[in-house]
């Protein structure tokens, strides 16, 4: 008998899904809105695909082991993509101060445009696996409490499934349509910090091609709205300038207003090296940033052949970095499960989403607990325990300033190949306890090569 699944929206989500469900079908229909563009352009269905995206290393290793036979990491570097060392590639400012930078390696990370970035995991999935995309609209699910039996497409179209994955981004109807088929009682939760995105890009100055990646931390913990700013490297000899501000310090959308709101951050360093670069963009200025979880996991009833996966379940102030790895981390789980059970196994739906859940676990907490802090948050406020945590991991960053192990903890966590129990590990715990064996940087750690660069920079 033949096997179809179906899945709703093209974003990475839903293509990482097409990949895990391909060895378990022998069909997989792929469904989006949206004319999706034949090379890395940008398309409305993606809200924040203007801005900086960061693919961490756990991410990564979750996509290349979802699309087997296909290196999807050389294909983005070959396309001009960049990797990122956490330890010797970026120059960041903390709340607690300059991170140094080593000589040895740590977890790296994949910098370029979300188109790309997008264009380049299309390619690789429907390159090598059965899945198809139509553009279509879906209207809502097709069958009852007990079990969905497909989709209903706009012009009243249906179309069977064997399992249905709902990977529809931020605008997701899923909680509407499941109350349609009598699954009520699905809790949600926002947290909003009021953050504000506002991106542009620029040609990257002649001789600034090996700078660093470039990051002015925003600060939770002065009781005033948080600001930063990063100057991100992408392809095409180009600089991703993102910056972003909390209620009451969100980022003008003029160019003049722009640059000085990167001067005025608490290191001047982003301003210094695009005051002088040629932008190639406008400003873009995006305000859906905030935290939104439904707990799907917790509903007291599940139906058979349905799972939600990436922001559909899911969506994270865009400013930590973390939901295109969670994404691929919830495709991961989907993977293992068909791959043993098949897709119409009694309770497949059910323990996926449960699966998926852990797996938003920590980078969910990550987020909420640093947006409780800023001025004017809706939907949380810090308790006993997140302050806790909050000068327990503020120990970790000082010591990180200067302690390769300490420092090697954090990496682990922020570049998710590991949860945050890393920090509680005993190495971890010695290392906080310890403090920097260093002295603070007292400014950006820079090589005498790239404090060339900037000076050459303040001169243009």
């Amino acid at each position: 008998m033949s096997r179809r699944a179906v899945v709703i929206g093209a974003g990475l989500a839903g293509l990482l899904a097409a990949a895990a469900l391909s060895t378990a079908v022998d069909e997989v229909v792929v469904l989006d809105r949206d004319d999706l563009p034949e090379g890395p352009e940008h398309r409305k269905g993606l809200p924040q695909g203007r801005h900086a995206h960061l693919l961490m290393a756990g991410g990564l290793a979750a996509i290349e082991e979802l699309v087997p036979g296909v290196s999807v990491r050389e294909r983005l570097l070959d396309a001009g993509a960049h990797e990122i060392s956490l330890s010797s590639g970026m120059v960041a400012l903390t709340p607690e101060g300059w991170l140094h930078r080593w000589r040895r390696e740590g977890p790296s990370m994949i910098t370029c445009s979300r188109a790309l970035l997008d264009w380049v995991v299309r390619d690789a999935v429907t390159g090598s696996t059965r899945a198809e995309v139509r553009r279509a609209a879906v209207t809502e699910l097709v069958g009852d409490a007990g079990r969905v039996r497909g989709v209903r497409l706009d012009g009243d179209t249906e179309l069977a499934a064997d399992l249905v994955v709902d990977a529809g981004g931020r605008g997701s109807r899923v909680t509407t349509w499941l109350a349609g088929l009598g699954v009520t009682g699905i809790r949600e939760r926002t947290v909003d910090s009021g953050l504000v995105n506002a991106t542009r890009v620029y040609r990257v100055p002649d001789g600034a091609a090996r700078f660093p990646l470039t990051i002015v931390h925003a600060n939770p913990y002065v009781s005033r709205p948080g600001r930063s700013g990063m100057v991100l490297p992408i392809e095409g000899d180009r600089w991703m300038v993102s910056l972003a501000g909390t209620r009451g310090g969100e980022p003008p959308a003029d160019p003049e207003g722009f640059l000085r709101y990167t001067l005025d951050l608490p290191d001047p360093i982003v301003g210094r090296l695009i005051s002088g670069a040629e932008p190639l963009t406008g400003i873009h200025i995006s305000r859906s940033t905030s935290n939104v979880r439904r707990y799907l996991e917790k509903a007291p009833r599940w139906p058979e052949g349905l799972v939600v996966l990436g922001d559909a379940l899911a969506t994270f102030n865009p400013a930590y970095g973390q939901g295109m790895s969670v994404a691929a981390m919830g495709a991961r789980v989907l993977a293992a499960e068909v791959r043993r059970d098949g897709v119409t196994a009694a309770g497949l739906a059910r323990r996926v989403q449960r699966g998926v859940g852990r797996s938003v676990d920590a980078a969910w907490s990550m987020a909420v607990s640093q947006d409780v802090l800023y001025p004017g948050v809706r939907g949380g406020r810090p308790g006993a325990g997140d302050r806790l945590v909050t000068a327990y991991t503020r120990r970790m960053m000082k010591a990180a300033t200067g302690s390769y192990a300490a420092a090697s903890a954090v990496w682990d966590v922020t570049s998710m190949r590991t949860g945050p129990k890393r920090l509680f590990s005993p190495g971890a715990l010695l290392a906080a306890l310890a403090g920097s064996p260093l002295p603070p940087p007292a400014g950006a750690p820079l090589t005498p090569g790239e404090r060339k660069v900037l000076a050459a920079l303040d001169r243009t």
